[in-house]
């Protein structure tokens, strides 16, 4: 209870970050000529640019509202249901769907409230690229936490299940197992220890015969 209370947390204070820096990005880059952001030295590798997005991230689909809305619906719903069965098997799981969902979300507010359309205002400089959002962001991560976790956390979370899974031989089945595969003898071939000869004993009575 207390893990869904913080993703929800989570998700909301996400949501609330999107959508305050849409707002500002309304009220101060619309309808401005673009500027640039956070320049490094002489390298000027990000702008901000106002653009209404039709599509879903990245400018995919653009046009489609209705099928976009359906589309996240159904992946938030599908990534809750996941992350509610397989959460504590895969820990990765809750930031990849927290980010996932806090994003999509994020996206559908604009769809649904302003018209269909998504406000975007970062424009990368370094390669001819869509301009995006804060909220496309966090399903990138969002999305790359998943296929990291799938790639990698998920074979060793696999290998150690079965490790775990895995059920010690008794030593009476294993031995047995090995007296009829002929390593070792069996019980009855071994001699007890108190029916070993004593050698110091018939040595000395060897002694007195000889006297």
């Amino acid at each position: 209870m207390i893990t869904l209370v913080l993703i929800i947390a989570v998700i909301a204070a996400l949501v609330g970050a999107d959508q305050a820096i849409k707002l500002w990005a309304i009220a101060n880059l619309q309808g401005q000529p673009e500027r640039s952001f956070l320049p490094i030295g002489s390298l000027d590798w990000m702008h901000l640019r106002y653009l209404e997005n039709s599509g879903a991230a990245f400018s995919i689909l653009s046009g489609n509202r209705g099928l976009l809305i359906v589309l996240s619906v159904i992946a938030m719903l599908v990534g809750m249901y996941v992350l509610h069965r397989k959460g504590r098997e895969y820990r990765w799981l809750y930031p990849a769907i927290t980010l996932i969902a806090a994003g999509g979300i994020g996206n559908m507010y604009d769809r649904i409230f302003r018209g269909g359309k998504v406000v975007d205002y970062f424009d990368f400089q370094l390669h001819r690229f869509a301009v995006f959002n804060f909220a496309d962001i966090l399903v990138t991560v969002g999305v790359a936490i998943l296929i990291i976790g799938i790639l990698f956390f998920d074979q060793e979370a696999k290998a150690a299940k079965k490790a775990k899974q895995a059920k010690r031989v008794p030593y009476a089945h294993t031995a047995a197992a090995l007296s009829e595969a002929g390593e070792l003898p069996e019980a009855g071939m071994l001699p007890d220890a108190e029916t070993l000869p004593v050698l110091h004993d018939a040595d000395e009575e060897t002694d007195h015969a000889g006297a």
